[in-house]
């Protein structure tokens, strides 16, 4: 069993080794906390919480400890609280009061709001989480810090001073732009590249800067300022993890410049030849097929998102496309999402009892994982020992909790996952529900103080009939999807007649798809091959 990532800065996919037999060492670029996070900030914070969870499994395995599974797993996400962003948005908020104080409570309750967020996400918390404020002068404890490693960088020629700014003099890394895989000479300033007259080059970057006097600020051997954004990053991944790491993460935006500064001035301050040992990226976030925009009313939040619903179906959204590609948000999509996980939460808490049951190992799953983190193919898995489990016995059905848990869905087997009736409408036309609006505010009462599976089953006898399929979410709100029950039996032939032929060309994203599409409607799908011509079927189940 081995593990094998896709690294950037190479282009390619290794096994992974630790460099440290006794410590696997993770450093992930975690928010600047001036605002709340939105849905694309939710992407390396699940996708990253799978990697730390498929880490720990190989090293509890002892996979790279001669079977001792002694190795431990060290994840480090930083918090960025200082930032002219921050600044600005303190001022914005908070115009009566010193800007150190709107500071405070802008970063406080952000930050506040961020760990709610990731925690709604099903996302474990990682073994540290710093605040760049801490690592700016010298430690105590001896840990790197800020001031230190811009020193560091002027002694060995590779910043400078000038403008009243410290800058790193980006031509004196001959490989500048190996991980964007840019070329140096064919750089030119824009967007994200400040250009001033006092640069040597106009590409060079800012490590440390002048500070007025209502602006946040350290005293240093450069006067009273604050440090650049890049050098945070350098800092705190060097005092918890050393010179030199195993993996380091993020999304796609910020390989350039980000994290292409990230790597000239580690390099260059401790004298290595590399700073992590994998580069890993997680593709964009769109919403609705288009790219997410404050103007264009498409911005959205995880808070706004978590009022409607609840973080397993964020979750599972985000987990049905491969990290490395894009992956889009939409309702549809969601409400697939939904209706698949109520399915599994029904089998889980009417078919066994969970107080004293002990879980097998994930195995099987962290297979399918091992190969790049691959997401998509471990949920087409997850459906079918769901399947299984359905018809099968206890031990089938433990596998597939095991598994559930394995991929952060550890709340489903909980009683109170259907917590509480409330009124909830989801796909369907404005007439169908207001024709059965008082209907559900009735039920809401009615089945209040029943057990969750006999909830769901009272209220689909009660509501079904030939225009409309009743679902509950796992906030107990009902979901109702409207339509004809003819036309949706021969949508429901045409999905799964389109979803063998997508199986037969292998075209297993398409298939996926259309599977979760399929969810979305009520019906869970077994695969099998014909007999006589070895066709790729599904029956459902």
């Amino acid at each position: 069993m081995e593990l094998r990532l896709y690294d950037t800065l190479t282009r390619t996919k290794r096994t992974f080794l630790p460099l440290r037999q006794e410590d696997v060492r993770m450093y992930v670029c975690g928010p600047t906390v001036y605002d709340f996070a939105h849905i694309g900030n939710a992407r390396p914070v699940i996708v990253f919480d799978m990697l730390f969870r498929l880490l720990r499994f190989f090293a509890k395995k002892g996979v790279w400890d001669d079977g001792k599974g002694q190795t431990r797993v060290t994840y480090v996400r930083n918090i960025t609280d200082v930032d002219d962003k921050i600044n600005n948005r303190a001022a914005k908020d908070y115009p009566g009061i010193s800007l150190n104080e709107a500071i405070r409570r802008v970063t406080e309750k952000t930050a506040e709001q961020f760990h709610a967020d990731v925690k709604a996400l099903g996302c474990e918390p990682p073994t540290y989480e710093p605040r760049a404020t801490d690592f700016v002068l010298p430690r105590s404890d001896g840990k790197a810090d800020m001031v230190t490693l811009i020193k560091q960088l002027i002694e060995r020629g590779h910043a400078y001073e000038a403008g009243g700014e410290v800058l790193f003099d980006v031509r004196s890394m001959p490989d500048y732009g190996a991980l964007s895989g840019r070329n140096l000479d064919e750089m030119r300033p824009g967007a994200r590249i400040a250009v001033d007259a006092h640069k040597k080059s106009p590409l060079d970057f800012v490590l440390w800067k002048q500070s007025s006097e209502d602006e946040p600020g350290w005293e240093s051997p450069w006067g009273r300022g604050r440090p650049g954004w890049h050098i945070e990053c350098s800092a705190m991944s060097a005092a918890y993890l050393g010179d030199v790491f195993d993996i380091h993460g993020g999304g796609l935006d910020l390989i350039f410049p980000h994290h292409e500064n990230e790597i000239a001035q580690s390099r260059c301050a401790h004298g290595t030849g590399t700073m992590a040992n994998f580069w890993m990226h997680n593709g964009f976030v769109e919403v609705e097929g288009r790219k997410m925009s404050k103007s264009d009313g498409n911005f959205v939040t995880i808070r706004d998102l978590l009022e409607k619903w609840p973080g397993d179906v964020l979750r599972l959204q985000m987990l049905m496309t491969h990290y490395r590609s894009p992956s889009d948000w939409t309702e549809a999509r969601a409400f697939q999402a939904n209706a698949e996980l109520e399915d599994w939460a029904y089998l889980l808490q009417s078919r066994y009892t969970w107080s004293d049951a002990v879980f097998p190992e994930p195995t099987a799953i962290a297979e399918i994982l091992a190969d790049d983190l691959d997401t998509s193919n471990a949920l087409t898995f997850l459906r079918e020992l769901y399947g299984r489990a359905k018809r099968g016995t206890g031990d089938q059905i433990l596998e597939f909790a095991a598994s559930c848990r394995f991929m952060g869905f550890r709340n489903l087997a909980k009683p109170g996952y259907f917590s509480q009736i409330n009124t909830g409408i989801g796909a369907g036309s404005g007439e169908a529900v207001s024709k059965n609006a008082s209907r559900i505010q009735a039920l809401r009462a009615a089945y209040a103080n029943t057990a969750p599976p006999q909830v769901i089953k009272s209220i689909r006898s009660e509501i079904e009939n030939s225009s409309v399929r009743v679902d509950v979410n796992d906030k107990g709100k009902i979901v109702l999807i409207f339509g004809n029950r003819q036309d949706i039996d021969t949508r429901v032939k045409e999905l799964i007649e389109l979803r063998n032929e997508a199986r037969a060309r292998k075209d297993f994203r398409e298939s996926d798809r259309l599977r979760s599409e399929l969810a979305g409607m009520g019906i869970t799908l077994r695969d099998f091959k014909d007999p006589h011509t070895g066709e790729p079927k599904s029956e459902i189940v």
